[in-house]
């Protein structure tokens, strides 16, 4: 039998992980109210205090919990965007999932916290403590171990796939800390210290690292376009297959003027279908200076191995189009309608595709015989991406990697994932009728 203690106080006795008390949002909701009442120094206010508990799921959407202790506690997927929480404690917490956007954790203990794939966008992480941490398990044998956690290694803190785009993280202590395939794009982070940190895979485009501490940092195949690395200290940093400006495509001459008159071209070419004009052709392009593509009509282009990245695209029409191995890591496209064209082995990490139309296209072929025109996507990478309410019907999704994606309400019904990759992958609510799936693998 085991007893639970945690490593800074180890005559406390605490839960196992799997059976932590289960608070209700209503019993929250009073606690909340109570907490307010301490914070004004009000009679009758009490500080919240929530150690080793389950508050999974729960709303504290834009609420004042400065101070609060919630050390050990579960917080899957609860909502604590818009909230103050300035010098809480947050230590070996498990936030999988969290909405922690626009949240200001500044002065946060977040030691031993997993984060992945939490939101935490615009966030304020200014002087949090991400240090390693981990909470013991006491054997009768009085052997101490890593208490076991629901993900990754008890003593590191983890952001896998997080979103911290525009955060500000100036100052923090993040040591052995995992950011892999993490969005911090445009993050100012001052004076931090990164010492064997991971930022394998992640979004680093306008990150600032002035004076920070960048020892034996991991960035292979980061996304380094635009990085700031004034006066780091970078002994042992490895940026194997890193991405840069020079890898991301050609340019366009003149922007929008030559991109205006491609289009015209095209869309006389569809208009005649075929007969006048020339098809729009953006492929091996990096196509980030055009901030205002989703204006423009592509139907039927052609954009292989074109660079999107980090691209506000939501509702752009690219029906039929061809973007085989394009990149769209990070871009915004919810209810981008993508039907009928082909995405094979596209990169989609950490895009936000919620209401988009990846469903087939109808034609009428010889003799009026109907043609259905699928969306291919296989070998697509869709790691930690929002596919939430996702039409995706009788989509092509062998060997897609879903691994971390919120699919949540998604149309999936006929939809071919043989070999898909399942791994933490979220279904509530996705219609499944006749997708072929191997639910061993989720």
């Amino acid at each position: 039998m085991y007893t639970y203690k945690m490593l800074d106080n180890m005559n406390i006795d605490i839960p196992d992980y799997n059976a932590l008390p289960v608070i209700t949002q209503n019993q929250m909701d009073d606690i909340l109210k109570k907490h307010a009442m301490y914070l004004c120094g009000q009679v009758g206010g009490s500080r919240a205090v929530l150690q080793y508990k389950n508050l999974s799921n729960l709303i504290f959407q834009n609420k004042d919990l400065s101070q609060a202790d919630f050390t050990g506690s579960a917080l899957v997927n609860t909502d604590l965007s818009l909230g103050t929480y300035v010098s809480a404690n947050f230590f070996g917490c498990d936030l999988r999932g969290a909405d922690l956007s626009h949240a200001n954790l500044s002065r946060c203990d977040l030691r031993g916290s997993t984060l992945s794939n939490a939101n935490l966008t615009s966030a304020n992480l200014e002087k949090a403590d991400m240090r390693s941490g981990s909470i013991m398990q006491k054997r009768n044998n009085e052997d101490l171990i890593t208490r076991p956690r629901a993900e990754g290694k008890g003593a590191q803190t983890i952001l896998a796939g997080a979103r911290l785009s525009n955060a500000n993280l100036s100052g923090i202590r993040a040591r052995d800390a995992d950011f892999s395939n993490a969005d911090l794009y445009k993050a100012k982070i001052h004076n931090a210290s990164f010492q064997n940190a991971r930022f394998t895979g992640s979004n680093l485009s306008h990150v600032d690292f002035t004076n920070s501490d960048l020892t034996q940092c991991d960035m292979r195949e980061a996304i380094l376009s635009d990085t700031i690395f004034k006066n780091i200290e970078k002994r042992g940093i490895d940026k194997a297959g890193a991405i840069t400006n020079d890898d991301l495509g050609k340019q366009l001459k003149d922007n929008e003027d030559e991109l205006m008159e491609r289009l015209s071209k095209h869309n006389q070419w569809v208009s005649t279908a075929g007969a006048k004009g020339t098809q729009l052709d953006l492929s091996g392009f990096d196509l980030r200076s055009i901030t205002n593509l989703r204006e423009f009509s592509l139907t039927a282009i052609r954009a292989v191995q074109s660079c999107f990245l980090n691209l506000d695209i939501h509702k752009i029409n690219m029906q039929s189009a061809v973007l085989d191995r394009s990149d769209f890591r990070d871009c915004y496209m919810e209810f981008a309608d993508l039907r009928g064209s082909s995405l094979k082995n596209a990169k989609f990490t950490r895009a936000n595709l919620r209401n988009a139309k990846l469903s087939p296209l109808k034609f009428k072929g010889n003799n009026n015989t109907p043609i259905l025109r699928r969306v291919d996507l296989s070998g697509a990478d869709m790691r930690f991406a929002d596919l939430q309410n996702i039409d995706l019907r009788d989509a092509i999704l062998m060997g897609v990697d879903l691994s971390h994606s919120d699919l949540s309400g998604a149309d999936l019904r006929r939809a071919d994932l043989t070999g898909a990759k399942l791994n933490s992958t979220i279904l509530n609510g996705a219609s499944l009728d006749k997708a072929i799936i191997d639910f061993k693998s989720i």
